[in-house]
């Protein structure tokens, strides 16, 4: 199997279910009759870019970011990783706090900068807390009902 269909396979095992170690992969894969070992796997979810995320319960498990960095993510795509990573929204002025499982933020300060959404300047992502903030031209309080729409919140 080449390299390429190999990593096709993993990101779709990542996507389908949860993977928590390398070793757990290495055995999806043998399950799938591809063989690959454990140093070959670590080097290619480095390649595509996986990340260890906490999910609810306190778990990590592997995620790839579904869009390049240079691309705009759909409104489809922000709406589903808002609705599973975003506990609660608040806001001050031009600042708009949104609260996620611990290990999450980045993964929804990503989503948001790829968004493209014009009313939003940036994002900085904590643990589980990150701050949007929002241009000039809307409030931090229009702004956190706008992402708490997105959210289903």
């Amino acid at each position: 199997m080449s390299k390429a269909r190999r990593q096709h396979r993993i990101s779709a095992l990542l996507e389908q279910q949860s993977v928590t170690s390398q070793v757990q992969l290495v055995e999806l894969l043998e399950a799938e009759e591809i063989v690959a070992t454990q140093a070959t796997v670590s080097r290619d979810l480095d390649e595509l870019g996986a990340i260890k995320v906490r999910v609810p319960g306190g778990e990590t498990v592997y995620a790839i970011p579904e869009h390049p960095v240079d691309r705009i993510a759909p409104e489809e795509h922000l709406r589903r990783v808002m609705g599973d990573w975003v506990a609660d929204i608040t806001s001050s002025s031009n600042i708009v706090m949104l609260r996620t499982p611990p290990g999450s933020a980045h993964v929804v300060a990503s989503a948001l900068d790829r968004a493209g959404i014009d009313d939003i300047l940036g994002t900085v992502a904590g643990d589980d807390t990150l701050l949007v903030v929002a241009a000039e031209s809307i409030s931090g309080t229009d702004l956190a009902d706008r992402l708490r729409d997105l959210a289903g919140l």
